[in-house]
């Protein structure tokens, strides 16, 4: 049992508590609602709920629920049309959605898939070692709440220009927490982006994803049925750390005037977290759990509110019960700590000594702290007298929803006037040679390896494809290969221009990478990283994202099985470009049959299924060579994109390399597939556009390079031709450089120097 704090030890704002008698008796007694986070109008309005003044505890949770980071106040009037999208997908079924900790897809056999990408972008900024390793293990536990065995991590990283010194700061923390708390676990690290743009500088953004995997019958969700059955908090001690963290701190615009909105980060312990998986699943396979809920942003608020609200509606909970690692902790602050690595579960009382012999046997330390009841009142008791009394709807479920106003800014017709097409060209061969070897070596093209060889990959012998590949992909059945890929992607600058298409392109281009490893696209998750939503440029940003993805999941034929959003990405005026990343999960049936993404061999016939368009507005030659963003970006069309990724999956078997085009063009495809296993090629692009730059550099979507033997190049450009997909034959792999006919011949030497050098020059 947890130490009791005395009266003496807790400090002075504490002493004398504030139980739901007291604040009956004093309602007029002024309460701190406003730097807690909360509006005028929401402190009324949980009076109205109430009827009465809230408790400081009740203050707490309301405060911590109703932020911008739990409740999605501002942006569930748009998220509410994922709801029209189609629950059944291409591959089977949604077994668990929008609304639980993370959507599970059945994938046949007896399996499924749980996954989910979130955000932890402000605590990053602060902490960034801490902010991004407990980001790491809060998608863990969301996934492990699931009933699922977590499988592999991914992670979604934006940053502010490479040579600022900021950037310098953030970048190795954030990649080390990344880094070691996955490692730790034993999770490999199979993909992700490292993106940099001037308007995250101040602001990175840290998105994690989750893979995980469980058999039908192991699903668990969040709900606390059953009166009588008891409540169990396992795993680590309560501390201060992280005392209003994620959910206060994500929910406001940063300025460093206003120190209350910076909490202190939560601090992980990867190796508690290992044994509390293991834990985890061993409880479910006793079969003592009857509702699990994993601890993440609101920690004890959120659990004991969404458990109760999910199931009959009534619990109490002893709240001096719960193990402590700081004695002078008020119950207010135990109910807003966001220390990690922690779980509540619901257990019938027949197998709570078995669930804690369970738990003793691997350490972790569990303490029954209440009981479901059948009144319909979340009620939390300190030292014998009653501090929170409330309907755990109104905490969890039914916070503020607002219709914030939303507007297209009067700037965007300019521009998007401001098109690309304009700006000065290479049009010698000697200029295009230079332009491909600077596109090459910028940030946001060059090698990843700095990045990615800090983190395991391969751990757990599941994985058969991750970086530099198009997606990642993991075994899940060793008899059958039955696998799933996973890709995330999002272009800010193209989502900056157009935000409606910018989703759509975001959710073409990881689809298109799940397909050109051969696995059929089934299921979405997002993570929506916008600005200040009290701006009506930044809400037109957002409301037009969600419109995008919901119109593009409806011809695409894929459901979004759930997501985060994530605002305040700002610092003072300046806003982040809009970054709705978009995760895409793909089935394959024999992780044996996926294609690579690199040229494998000498002597195979090269060609680039799509068409090329002069689309050079928002891409990477217009930003590293002129600064430049403006104009349209390129044209989304779903139905060429979901033709392509038939002809991708459907002829995997003749194929010997795909690999998509998107940033940095054909050119960056041709030269990442060259570089994989240094073998060259050689092409001529008169077939794909009548002006070479144009074909080199320009982004059109909807387009893949591929390989296959010389026999096998007729019955593909046959499947091309029947689903409709224009194919082009460029060239043929060999050698020992890049020719480009008419262009240039770059040796695999100079570009792979180019290519690598960056980050190590920059980052040490």
């Amino acid at each position: 049992m947890p130490e009791t704090p005395s009266p003496e030890s807790r400090p002075p704002h504490e002493t004398g508590l504030d139980t739901v008698a007291v604040a009956a008796a004093d309602p007029e007694r002024e309460q701190p609602w406003s730097t807690l986070g909360l509006t005028a109008d929401e402190y009324a309005r949980i009076r109205e709920i109430l009827g009465r003044r809230p408790t400081s505890s009740e203050l707490a949770m309301y405060s911590v629920m109703w932020s911008e980071h739990c409740s999605y106040k501002s942006s569930k009037v748009h998220l509410k049309q994922f709801s029209e999208i189609p629950q059944e997908t291409r591959a089977g079924r949604m077994l668990a959605g929008i609304g639980e900790n993370a959507g599970v897809i059945d994938i046949g056999q007896g399996y499924a898939v749980t996954f989910k990408v979130e955000s932890h972008n402000h605590p990053s900024y602060v902490e960034p070692h801490q902010g991004a390793a407990t980001g790491v293990g809060g998608i863990v536990r969301d996934i492990l709440a699931m009933g699922a065995r977590p499988v592999a991590v991914m992670d979604p990283l934006r940053f502010g220009p490479l040579h600022e010194p900021d950037t310098h700061r953030v970048l190795p923390g954030i990649v080390s927490g990344v880094g070691s708390y996955g490692n730790c676990l034993g999770l490999p690290n199979i993909g992700g982006e490292a993106v940099f743009d001037p308007t995250y500088l101040g602001n990175p953004l840290v998105n994690a994803l989750c893979v995980g995997v469980l058999r039908h019958e192991d699903l668990h969700l969040a709900k606390a049925t059953g009166a009588g059955n008891q409540v169990v908090l396992y795993g680590a001690r309560t501390g201060g750390d992280g005392i209003g963290g994620a959910s206060i701190l994500a929910s406001e615009t940063f300025d460093a005037t206003k120190p209350s909105k910076r909490p202190a980060v939560q601090v992980g312990d990867p190796f508690m977290e290992k044994l509390l998986i293991e834990c985890t699943l061993e409880l479910f396979a006793a079969g003592v759990v009857a509702g699990i809920q994993d601890f993440g942003a609101a920690g004890i608020s959120c659990a004991t509110s969404e458990l109760a609200a999910a199931g009959d509606g009534g619990m109490h909970v002893e709240l001096d019960r719960v193990p402590l690692r700081d004695s002078s902790l008020a119950p207010e602050e135990i109910l807003m700590s966001e220390s990690q690595e922690r779980m509540m579960a619901v257990v019938e009382p027949a197998d709570v000594e078995r669930f804690l012999e369970i738990c003793a046997k691997w350490d972790v330390e569990a303490t029954v702290v209440g009981e479901v009841t059948g009144e319909g009142r979340l009620v939390i008791d300190w030292h014998g007298q009653t501090v929170v009394d409330v309907d755990p709807r109104t905490v969890a479920h039914d916070g503020p929803v607002y219709e914030r106003p939303y507007a297209r800014p009067d700037s965007q017709d300019a521009l998007q006037a401001d098109g690309a097409e304009a700006l000065p060209r290479p049009t010698t061969p000697e200029e295009l040679r230079e332009t491909l070897l600077r596109l090459v070596a910028s940030p946001n093209l060059c090698d990843k390896s700095w990045i990615t060889d800090q983190y395991d990959r391969y751990v757990r012998g599941n994985t058969v494809l991750s970086q530099p590949s198009d997606s990642g992909m993991v075994r899940i059945d060793d008899e059958t290969g039955l696998g799933v890929a996973l890709s995330t992607d999002c272009n800010g600058r193209f989502a900056r221009l157009d935000p409606y298409a910018g989703a759509q392109l975001a959710l073409a281009e990881s689809y298109r990478n799940v397909s050109t490893g051969g696995a059929t696209p089934v299921a979405i998750s997002d993570c929506l990283n916008f600005g200040s939503p009290e701006d009506p440029a930044v809400m037109w940003q957002l409301a037009e994202a969600c419109r995008g993805l919901k119109d593009a999941c409806l011809e695409l034929g894929v459901p979004v099985t759930g997501g985060n959003v994530s605002l305040y990405n700002q610092t003072g005026d300046t806003a982040i470009l809009p970054t709705p990343v978009v995760a895409v999960l793909g089935v394959i049936d024999d992780v044996a049959r996926r294609t690579p993404t690199g040229f494998g061999r000498a002597g195979d016939r090269v060609l680039l299924l799509g068409e090329s368009r002069e689309e050079l507005s928002g891409s990477e030659w217009a930003h590293v060579v002129h600064g430049h963003l403006g104009g349209l970006p390129p044209r989304v069309d779903l139905a060429a994109e979901r033709a392509l990724s038939e002809v991708l999956v459907g002829s995997a078997a003749l194929l010997t390399s795909a690999h998509d085009v998107s940033d940095g063009g054909l050119a960056q495809t041709l030269v990442e597939s060259a570089l994989r296993h240094h073998v060259g090629v050689e092409v001529a692009l008169g077939g794909v556009h009548e002006d070479v730059f144009v074909a080199l550099f320009g982004e059109s979507a909807a387009r893949a390079v591929v390989t296959v033997d010389p026999a096998d190049e007729e019955a593909l450009v046959a499947a091309a031709r029947e689903a409709g997909v224009p194919v082009t034959a460029i060239g043929t792999t060999g050698g020992s450089t890049v020719s480009v006919a008419g262009a240039f011949d770059v040796p695999l030497d100079e570009l792979h120097q180019a290519w690598v050098a960056t980050l190590p020059l920059a980052l040490g």
